[in-house]
């Protein structure tokens, strides 16, 4: 079994970044509350999704397919702002995978220029619908880049059996809708956190392949539902023990609202592949 990554940026950071958040919403909840004269209980058990996301499907009742973008949406939020990871590969702590040549690219299963590896796993399709917070509409043209671990844990580039691959790990610019859409496969739950994907959203393709300004960093978290269903097939050794002691709630990344901002929905079955969305307010 791969050892555990310590996926963070340290206590110090992570603590910071929660305080921070909460002070935000604390404020935010108060200014609505003095003009709404009312609050909305916004639960964050049982895999609740924010307002401007749809809730997520029951996994293995729903064919699986992407769901077709919208062009705004109502009262979208701000997607919190989390940490890169250890493993970014945007060239902030070592390798840079940006600035190469074929990284442009929606089929992020296999490697691409010197690297030939494929990761295997249960199929996963992920759109995020990349949306202007403040004006409510889509931000086309922007950049997306994505990365996340493979089925044993591992993220291409850093870890030692996979340091020469560089698969599940692409960017692709967003079309008139904002929409951006990967092919992948289901990631590993590993210890000490929630099954999560990262991505950091850049202004442009030109911005994201010039490992330029970040306009937004964040991860989605995956439904629980799904994430048993495929821990339960082979080649996820070690995944279904690692989901059953942590939660969202409890989740380093995802705790202080339990991913309510950041839960995909999803569809789709082990048998026909799974499809995440997400909508990504910036």
């Amino acid at each position: 079994m791969t050892p555990p990554h310590e996926h963070d940026l340290g206590l110090v950071h992570d603590l910071g970044t929660l305080r921070r958040r909460n002070v935000l919403r604390l404020l935010a909840g108060v200014g609505f509350a003095a003009m709404a004269g009312c609050a909305t209980d916004d639960s964050t058990s049982g895999g609740s999704t924010s307002p401007s996301s749809s809730s997520p499907s029951s996994s293995g009742t729903t064919s699986a397919g992407t769901p077709s973008a919208t062009t705004s949406t109502t009262d979208v939020d701000e997607i919190p702002s989390e940490t890169a990871g250890p493993f970014p590969g945007d060239g902030s702590n070592g390798p840079n995978v940006l600035t190469e040549s074929g990284i442009v690219r929606s089929d992020i299963t296999k490697g691409f220029g010197s690297s030939s590896g494929v990761a295997e796993g249960v199929p996963l399709t992920v759109e995020l619908v990349v949306l202007d917070a403040d004006k409510d509409t889509a931000l086309a043209g922007a950049a997306v880049y994505l990365w996340h671990c493979d089925a044993q844990g591992r993220y291409s580039l850093y870890d030692t059996e996979i340091t020469d691959e560089n698969y599940l790990r692409g960017v692709q610019a967003a079309d008139a809708n904002g929409k951006v859409t990967f092919t992948t496969i289901f990631p590993a739950a590993y210890s000490g956190r929630w099954p999560h994907i990262h991505f950091e959203v850049y202004a442009s393709l030109s911005e994201a392949t010039a490992a330029g300004k970040i306009s937004a960093t964040s991860q989605l978290a995956l439904p629980e539902e799904a994430c048993k269903a495929v821990y339960a097939t082979s080649g996820y050794d070690g995944s279904t023990q690692n989901l059953s002691r942590t939660s969202l709630q409890s989740d380093n990344v995802f705790g202080d609202d339990g991913g309510v901002h950041q839960l995909a929905s999803m569809s789709g079955s082990v048998q026909e592949g799974y499809a995440a969305r997400l909508t990504v307010g910036v």
